[in-house]
């Protein structure tokens, strides 16, 4: 910036401000562009690395598609099925009750099975590549003309993965494969069945549900919040670190929660139900290792080795040398970097933990602290689409789950400790060590893990038994301010939670 500022915060808020600007800018042209141009904007929302001005923004791009006409989906209901609508449903809400960037979902009733059923089918299919041609001749121009800010990586990878996403057959059989995956796994996830299947019209069961993050639903179908936080994590770990195969959409509109029904094999009195299998991704075994090896040593407490071990495996994991390693590392936990990620250790206000066991909770003056270093800092941004550049697609899609489980946990207001879901995580990379270990050297991998296995457990009940320490205290505020149903209300969450110091804070609605 040419203008120059009394003082750091008029600085900043200016910074603030022009990203903001710039996000609103591009919004409008995605929105009008729409289609494939809408995709590219989610996939910015999730990038956790960029300024929150601009993922904030993208954000609403989940709610923002406009359906296909109705005499468009009968027109490929002829040409797919062969048949119209009204021979294949006996009834068919033309209403869908979801449009996203490339697809659509109606609920109808299935005439041949007779079941309630979820339709869904492409969205504004037939542009997909003119708007791919048009994607890769702009993100081109931005290179000619800004070459540090290249995007050209994400053109090439949705040129790679709408094919996918747009073929039904192909998302029908994730579902299948990812049934397989938790057969034997004692888990809340719930798939739904797939009815029938072509290349452009995909019928599955229909599930009723609600947002895994609605407060209000979990309230009245009396589910814990906390629970759903950790289970959330739990599926998608054991899908990273054990299955080596993951879902790599996650976002909340692709997550439904509902309470137990019969027959479930669900250890809460809830379920989990995983929608939009389009997209998924493999982790072959060596990188498995290395990322589980990364995760066990960002937990360890911070000592010259752990610090070494940690550049070296990010090296492997994400081809990130030292230069890039503190912006590697903060886009891994979500937070500004731990104890000699730095150099300079002597340049923020607050304390930095040594490991991500002793982390307390965010601070706002570390939030500031990431805020200034991305829109200050020399060369801090552009160190951030270095990164994005030379991270494995893999590494990224699964630096989306990390964001998804991170939000999600603040998003249900949870009263466990933030670093919570990351002791989950510890567990299954334990877990994902064992199973990859050579026989030879599985009996000595084998007590690590049971001995770490051990540790984790325990740290997990004291954390389990402060969050249940702030529950009951909320229950007994919420009874003395409103009697039985507001305690019942603030146990949930609503109206009241709690800072970070114990301290209650009523929320307003």
């Amino acid at each position: 910036m040419l203008k120059s500022y009394k003082n750091a915060e008029q600085e900043t808020e200016a910074y603030s401000e022009c990203h903001t600007r710039s996000a609103q800018r591009v919004l409008k042209a995605l929105l009008a562009n729409g289609g494939v141009f809408i995709k590219m904007g989610q996939h910015i929302a999730s990038l956790v690395v960029l300024p929150v001005e601009w993922t904030s923004t993208m954000k609403v791009l989940q709610d923002k598609c406009e359906p296909t006409q109705y005499e468009a989906l009968e027109a490929l209901f002829l040409s797919d099925m062969g048949e119209p609508i009204s021979e294949i449903f006996d009834d068919f809400d033309p209403e869908p009750i979801g449009v996203a960037s490339l697809a659509q979902v109606h609920i109808g009733r299935h005439k041949a099975s007779g079941k309630t059923v979820a339709v869904k089918h492409p969205h504004l299919a037939e542009f997909c590549d003119v708007d791919m041609e048009m994607v890769d001749a702009t993100l081109g121009w931005i290179k000619y003309w800004f070459p540090d800010f290249e995007f050209t990586w994400l053109g090439e990878e949705m040129r790679t993965n709408l094919p996918k996403e747009m073929d039904f057959v192909h998302e029908a059989n994730n579902a299948a494969r990812t049934k397989v995956e938790f057969a034997c796994v004692r888990t809340s996830l719930y798939i739904p069945e797939v009815v029938l299947a072509t290349k452009r019209v995909l019928i599955m069961e229909y599930i009723k549900g609600g947002r895994v993050d609605d407060l209000k639903y979990l309230s009245a179908c009396d589910i814990d919040r906390n629970k759903v936080a950790v289970e959330l994590s739990r599926i998608f770990n054991q899908m990273v670190f054990v299955n080596g195969w993951f879902h790599a959409d996650p976002h909340p509109g692709n997550l439904l929660i509902r309470p137990k029904v019969a027959g479930s094999k669900s250890p809460y009195n809830f379920e989990i139900v995983l929608l939009d299998h389009g997209l998924y991704f493999d982790m072959e075994s060596k990188l498995r290792v290395n990322y589980s090896k990364l995760w066990l040593s960002l937990m360890a407490p911070a000592s010259e080795s752990t610090i070494s071990d940690r550049r070296k495996l990010a090296e492997l994991v994400g081809n990130i040398g030292p230069d890039l390693y503190p912006v590697f590392e903060a886009a891994l936990t979500g937070r500004v970097a731990l104890e000699g990620s730095w150099d300079e250790q002597n340049d923020v206000s607050f304390q930095r933990a040594s490991s991500l066991i002793d982390m307390v909770p965010q601070t706002e003056e570390e939030k500031d602290a990431i805020r200034a270093a991305v829109m200050q800092k020399e060369g801090v941004l552009l160190s951030v689409f270095d990164v994005l550049r030379r991270i494995p697609r893999r590494v990224l899609m699964v630096l989306k789950l990390n964001d998804l489980t991170r939000s999600l946990d603040h998003a249900l207001k949870t009263t466990h400790s933030n670093v919570r879901i990351f002791l989950v995580t510890a567990k299954y990379c334990s877990a994902g060590l064992l199973s990859l270990s050579l026989l030879t050297d599985y009996f000595s991998c084998w007590w690590r893990y049971q001995r770490a296995y051990l540790e984790l457990s325990m740290v997990e009940s004291l954390m389990d038994l402060q969050a249940y320490y702030k529950r009951q205290k909320a229950w007994f505020y919420g009874l003395w301010r409103r009697g039985l149903r507001g305690a019942h209300d603030a146990s949930f969450g609503l109206p009241y939670s709690f800072n970070s110091d114990n301290s209650i804070v009523q929320h307003q609605h």
